[in-house]
């Protein structure tokens, strides 16, 4: 298999969980929490992205940060799954939540800021193609932080899912760009 078929299975897993994170479809949680486990599958093959685009300082830069986003991704991914092990017991999560939220060496790089830098990382690899596909660089650099707006402050799934579509679209069609015909000769 080619690195670009690792970007496109991580593209459509981590799809399929924001399909499931959207709550569009009914909630398939138990026994098996398989928004996560798709998240976690996803994210790490969205690493893939820094083997298939350009090699040069920017490119430098968004790996490392992509990177530390899917590192972040698998952090975040545990903490839900030992939180979803919890089952009905409400309290038991509740401490669990409030020890996190205490703990700022989890908090920040697990729960606020690491999952972010995916999405700002993938972004940045995007950034490499703003004079040539403009289009399919401004799907991926506006819905970016669109999925964490839509999610933290407009708490809203379908609005979620649409920014996520977008995004994971707009990486897909950067990822099979036509080339430029000199390029292809040389």
């Amino acid at each position: 298999m080619k690195t670009k078929h690792f970007c496109l299975i991580g593209l459509l897993f981590f799809g399929i969980s924001y399909v499931l994170f959207s709550k569009v479809l009914p909630d398939i949680h138990s026994p098996i929490d398989f928004a996560h486990w798709f998240n976690l599958v996803g994210a790490c093959f969205l690493g893939s992205f820094n083997h298939v685009f350009p090699k040069n300082k920017l490119n430098t830069v968004a790996s490392f940060v992509t990177t530390l986003g899917v590192i972040a991704h698998i952090g975040l991914c545990t903490i839900d799954f030992i939180m979803s092990s919890f089952g009905e017991n409400d309290a038991a999560r509740e401490a669990l939540s409030i020890q996190i939220s205490n703990t700022p060496s989890i908090l920040y790089p697990f729960i606020i800021v690491g999952p972010s830098l995916l999405f700002i990382g993938l972004a940045i690899h995007a950034l490499n193609f703003i004079k040539t596909h403009l289009i399919l660089v401004l799907m991926v650099v506006l819905a970016a932080p669109a999925i964490g707006f839509s999610f933290f402050a407009l708490k809203n799934g379908v609005y979620m899912l649409v920014s996520c579509v977008v995004f994971l679209l707009g990486l897909g069609l950067l990822l099979f760009r036509k080339e430029n015909l000199k390029a292809e000769i040389v």
